[in-house]
């Protein structure tokens, strides 16, 4: 793969494009189909996560028609693990933290309206996660991905080039949503994953 090169103006209308394409896409699924990729999921993750550690494993609330993960939490693969969210990181604007997560914890929204955990004194350093589970809008075999703009996750993930030690990285999505390589304008700051699970929609 060729070290990605600054985003033309070309290429940087073809990511928008992208996104509004596979966000519209992905928010037309049915809450039925929606439901049943959930399930899928579980299988599809523990057999991606079959051979490596799984004891902290960060993941994400499902937004704007994004794959729900928690069903896939309950396979017997991960159920024991410990899970963690994201938070936005005040000290850091634009960084993420991962913080403790159980079923009934006390949540607060962002300032995009997303759910987040509410203890502050439950935070996990990014290198001492086993596995973080991406989201994304696109992404592709190479594990490159495009999310919904922010750049929160490239920049969090950024600082893993300087640790020795880096959890496994896993982008999910919708089967649709996989794109073919060399589809994804690809910009100096995106971060690829180790890997990628699918599930189907329909």
């Amino acid at each position: 793969m060729p070290e990605p090169q600054p985003l033309s103006p070309s290429q940087r209308r073809q990511r928008q494009q992208l996104r509004r394409q596979l966000r519209q896409q992905r928010r037309q699924l049915s809450t039925g189909q929606r439901r049943r990729a959930a399930h899928r999921a579980g299988p599809a993750l523990s057999n991606a996560l079959q051979y490596r550690p799984a004891r902290h494993v960060a993941f994400y609330l499902a937004n704007d028609g994004e794959l729900d993960l928690l069903p896939a939490l309950q396979h017997p693969r991960l159920q024991h693990s410990s899970t963690y969210l994201p938070w936005l990181d005040p000290l850091r604007p634009g960084h993420l933290h991962f913080r403790l997560w159980q079923a009934h914890d006390p949540m607060r929204p962002n300032q995009y309206g997303i759910a987040e955990p509410a203890l502050a004194h439950r935070s996990r350093a990014l290198w001492a996660l086993d596995v973080i589970l991406l989201p994304a809008v696109a992404f592709d075999r190479a594990g490159y991905r495009i999310g919904m703009g922010g750049g929160y996750y490239d920049r969090t993930l950024a600082d893993l080039q300087r640790r020795p030690r880096r959890p496994r990285l896993v982008t999910v999505g919708y089967d649709f949503q996989c794109v073919e390589e060399g589809v994804l304008p690809l910009a100096p700051w995106d971060q690829p994953a180790d890997r990628i699970v699918t599930a189907g929609s329909e």
